[in-house]
């Protein structure tokens, strides 16, 4: 059963997100938020799989309850994944900055919804090649920290190529066909990757890339 905690403000959103999500039988929504921080306490309670969070809201926003719990080593299990009005803009490139898994624009297909809560609850792809790019593009325009020792180091040369891979937006299949191994292999180097970068998924290791200067906006 995957567990979802609903955080926004407008009592009508998370309503037709309840709705939606409670006539599935693997998928159970276990507690409501009108704000932030009340999500962050909720999500301490309850310990989520997915923390589906509105990026704007009273008390706390968004990208302040992203950071909170991508903070707090409890709950280390819980994949927050961002609602937005807007698309890919500035709160949303900050929230992923903070840690949250992905995001997903309200108006999406219910179809396409239920698939992101169960992609999220894998914890594979939560970025959908097409918005890592976006994502790039978005980060390339005004790179932060360019540099910084993020522990790249602490890689084989087989995972390097594969984070390489992943900051360009490539699919797992994809970066299997290029490194010419199977896509159970290349994920099994993403996911050493991230346990040995401490990044909780592959928004994570787009923007380490980045800072760290193993990919430039060339290479995008």
């Amino acid at each position: 059963m995957i567990t979802v905690l609903l955080v926004d403000d407008q009592p009508l959103i998370r309503s037709g997100f309840r709705a939606l999500l409670d006539i599935e039988d693997d998928i159970e929504v276990v507690a409501e938020a009108a704000d932030g921080s009340e999500g962050v306490a909720l999500a301490r309670q309850h310990l989520p799989d997915i923390a589906l969070i509105d990026i704007r809201m009273p008390v706390i926003d968004g990208i302040e309850a992203t950071r909170r719990i991508a903070a707090d080593p409890t709950l280390a299990s819980v994949h927050v994944v961002i609602l937005t009005n807007y698309g890919l803009d500035e709160y949303v490139f900050n929230a992923l900055r903070a840690g949250a898994a992905g995001f997903l624009v309200k108006d999406i297909e219910p179809e396409d919804f239920l698939h992101a809560v169960r992609v999220a609850a894998r914890g594979d792809a939560l970025l959908a090649p097409s918005i890592t790019r976006k994502l790039i593009n978005r980060y390339v325009t005004q790179p932060l920290n360019i540099g910084t020792d993020t522990g790249l180091t602490e890689l084989t040369n087989r995972e390097r190529e594969a984070v390489t891979f992943v900051a360009q937006g490539l699919s797992n299949d994809e970066i299997a066909a290029r490194m010419v191994i199977s896509p159970m292999t290349a994920k099994t180097h993403i996911n050493r990757a991230m346990t040995k970068l401490h990044a909780r998924d592959r928004a994570q290791l787009v923007v380490l890339a980045y800072e760290s200067g193993l990919v430039s906006p060339r290479d995008s």
